[in-house]
This record gives C-alpha cells, structure tokens and sequence, in this order.
C-alpha cells in the first residue's frame, strides 16, 4: 500500500493563502489608521494652541488678511495675530494694525517704514503694504494702534471669514474638539484593535 506524502517545499493550500493575506491588510490597515488617528490628533492640538490657546493667552486681537497690500508674505486668507505693544517700543519694520479712523472698527494691517511728528509733537507712524508702490497717505497716531503682528498662519483666514467675527472663537473650538475626539477615538480603537488580533493570535 503506497502513502502519499505531500512535500516539505509544497506551495500552501489556497485558503491559508487567503487567510495571511487578509491578516496582513487588515494589519496595515490598522497601521494607516493609528497613524491617520496620531496625524488628526496633533493637528487638533496644534489648531486649539495657534488659534485660541495663544491668542486668548497673550491678550492677542486675531484678524484677516482681505486684500494683496501684504503679499505675498501675507496673501489674502492669511489669519493674524496682534499683541498690544507699547507704542513708543514700535520700530521700523514691524507690522501693525491700526484703526483706519480712530474709534471705528475698520482696521489695516501694515508694516511700519518711517516716523513723524504733528505740529503739536506728538509722534505718529509712517506704514505701506508691503506689496504697494508707496506709503500709505496718512500718518498713524498712537490711539489708532491696535497692536503689532505676533504671529501669522497662511489659509486660515479665509475659515474665520467664513465663520464670521461674532461666532469665530466658538466655532473653532468646536471643530478643535471635534479633532482631538475623532483622534482620539480613532486611536483607542486601533488599540482594542491590535490587543485582539495578539489575543487571537
């Protein structure tokens, strides 16, 4: 009677096959999903720490960039951050925004390129955009001042626009805290994850 005896080096069985690779997909893709989850958690920080944290922290006025006056440094869309500074500190090449007209909200975001003084000795500010050919026409008193630029994160502007002024803080909380829940929420499911298939292994 003759045995048949499958070979050491014989080719695995096509359902073993299969089943490794449906393990190592599902393994990668509980690798791309942790780290999707590590990505969206860090970008939930840094956006809470950029956009409110600081600004909240420092005392800090945030704004838009509308026009081209700054660019391309400060494209339209670009979302600024103003800390109050003591006026007589102000040198030449820093950027401030300043009321238009004094006790109205309109408001300009220039760089500082000059000094001057009234008739009465009071000393006032020269500005232009960066991107115009010449100065801005009229000087910058010290009660204009809203404050100088801190720091400036491109695109973001364009979502506090679209949020409005009124309701801007709040809605970036929300969708921080949205970030950092889907995060974290994505994370703790790649781990039960990965602590059943080494339970199951």
């Amino acid at each position: 009677m003759s045995v048949a005896v499958e070979p050491e080096n014989a080719e695995p069985q096509e359902p073993e096959r299969l089943s490794s690779e449906r393990t190592s997909s599902r393994r990668l893709l509980t690798r791309v999903g942790r780290g999707l989850g590590v990505v969206l958690l860090s970008l939930a920080l840094l956006a809470v720490t950029v956009l409110i944290m600081l600004p909240k922290v420092t005392g800090s006025q945030t704004y838009s960039v509308l026009t081209n006056s700054m660019a391309p440094k400060y494209a339209p869309g670009t979302f600024l951050v103003s800390q109050t500074a003591d006026f007589d500190e102000l040198k030449l090449g820093d950027v401030i925004t300043y009321q238009i007209e004094s006790g109205k909200p309109g408001v300009i975001t220039h760089r500082i390129v000059g000094f001057g003084f009234l008739q009465t000795g009071e000393k006032t500010l020269t500005t232009k955009g960066d991107n115009n050919d010449v100065a801005d026409p009229q000087p910058v008193r010290e009660i204009q001042v809203r404050g100088k630029l801190l720091y400036a994160v491109p695109f973001v502007g364009f979502v506090a626009n679209a949020l409005g002024n009124s309701d801007r803080s709040l809605w970036l909380a929300v969708g921080a805290v949205g970030l950092i829940g889907y995060g974290g929420f994505t994370m703790l499911r790649e781990v039960r994850s990965s602590r059943k298939e080494r339970q199951s292994a």
